[in-house]
């Protein structure tokens, strides 16, 4: 059971790294067109279109990464406190009256809404249209990552139930370690001040 969960931590880690170079593409593109629009004096109708669903992308994508890597946002001032077995309990509650139904309702309606979209092969509005059917079924293909993470949680909260604590995830980017970074590069606390009355010093100057 273990490996299966991993799994699909795996799965969802990959979707949301292999969307997240959108951000690459967005940020060529709006440098593109800020150098165009204000150098070139042509500005092109279609760029904040595309802006726009390569943003949407992005942060569709990364709904089940996050909850892979357990960091969607919840109340840690009380919950931190809590033993594992009422962790799980107050997370399979949450998961079960709200997580559920709303990625159901959001991945269901999306499928019918995207081809809907496809149908009429629908376009934007403006001078140079872009078509917005491809991106319209981001929704329920971002819906059913999440779901799938989310029944893998599910799963989770049920053998901490059962345990008492809570099994591994993936190892991913973590944020960085200060004092551990002090460390490997022979810094001292005290070199740091000397350094800041140093600057402050000088700025008086």
């Amino acid at each position: 059971m273990q490996k299966l969960l991993l799994a699909v931590d795996r799965l969802s880690t990959w979707f949301g790294k292999a969307c997240a170079w959108s951000v690459v593409s967005l940020t060529l593109l709006i440098t593109w067109e800020v150098f165009s629009r204000y150098v070139l004096n042509k500005p092109h109708a279609w760029v904040l279109d595309a802006q726009i669903m390569m943003y949407g992308l992005l942060f569709m994508s990364a709904g089940a990464y996050t909850l892979a890597k357990s960091g969607h946002v919840r109340g840690d001032v009380l919950y931190g406190f809590f033993q594992p077995r009422t962790q799980a309990a107050v997370d399979l509650t949450l998961y079960i009256l709200f997580f559920l139904p709303g990625i159901l309702a959001l991945t269901y309606a999306g499928w019918f809404f995207a081809n809907d979209s496809l149908a009429i092969r629908e376009q934007t509005f403006n001078a140079d249209p872009l078509p917005v059917y491809p991106f319209k079924f981001v929704v329920p293909i971002a819906g059913a990552f999440l779901l799938l993470q989310g029944i893998v949680e599910i799963i989770r909260c049920v053998m901490c139930l059962q345990t008492g604590e809570w099994p591994s995830r993936e190892d991913d980017v973590e944020e960085v370690d200060v004092d551990k970074l002090k460390e490997m590069v022979n810094v001292k606390d005290a070199d740091i001040e000397a350094l800041d009355s140093l600057v402050v010093k000088k700025g008086g100057q």
